[in-house]
């Protein structure tokens, strides 16, 4: 039977609680088991980054890919606001909400949006915040161009935004940062909250 001096219970009373990772940090390891499991959620954590960054390379200099050159932001282009007013045209019930509220700001939250979300899931770093906001942006393209209402859908219903925003979900709560990524430094950092 082990015995406790009166040093190690000091110790314990001397943990600063106000900061937040001096509690107990959660590790992707403790979570997933598998090491290929691991190593696929952060490669699924990386290709979303990358779609998510190269969005925004594509929209901010109009490479030809889904945004030609003249279309460009720097070329004075608007990636949302189009995107946005072009979801009022036909009888999608979200479009007039969608064109109302399209504006220059609207642009520039988007791109920020991309950016930041592209970032934080090719670094391993700010997954939650990445995954909420990733997934409310997903929601309001899928909400703008509604495919239940769409001539040409695939799937009246659902379509590939449910799956992105379904792949943010997995690799924040799996912590798919802490592979191939910075995560396990930055959870030192800030603990297991909304920053993490």
């Amino acid at each position: 039977m082990a015995t406790i001096h009166h040093d190690d219970v000091s110790r314990v009373h001397d943990v600063d609680t106000k900061h937040p990772a001096d509690g107990i940090v959660t590790f992707e390891e403790e979570i997933v088991r598998s090491a290929w499991a691991r190593r696929f959620l952060a490669v699924l954590r990386i290709v979303m980054g990358w779609t998510f960054m190269w969005a925004f390379v594509d929209k901010l200099f109009g490479l030809g890919f889904a945004t030609p050159s003249e279309r460009a932001w720097i070329n004075g282009g608007t990636p949302a606001q189009g995107f946005m007013k072009g979801g009022a045209e036909g009888d999608n019930p979200f479009g007039q909400f969608f064109a109302n509220i399209a504006g220059p700001w609207s642009d520039w939250l988007f791109m920020a949006g991309l950016l930041g979300i592209g970032v934080a899931l090719l670094a391993g770093a700010g997954l939650k915040i990445a995954a909420w906001t990733g997934t409310a942006l997903l929601l309001f393209m899928y909400l703008a161009q509604f495919p239940l209402y769409q001539e040409r859908a695939t799937n009246p219903i659902t379509d590939s935004h449910w799956v992105e925003a379904l792949a943010l979900i997995v690799v924040a709560a799996t912590y798919a940062g802490d592979t191939w990524g910075v995560g396990k430094w930055w959870g030192r950092k800030v603990g297991n909250g909304i920053l993490r």
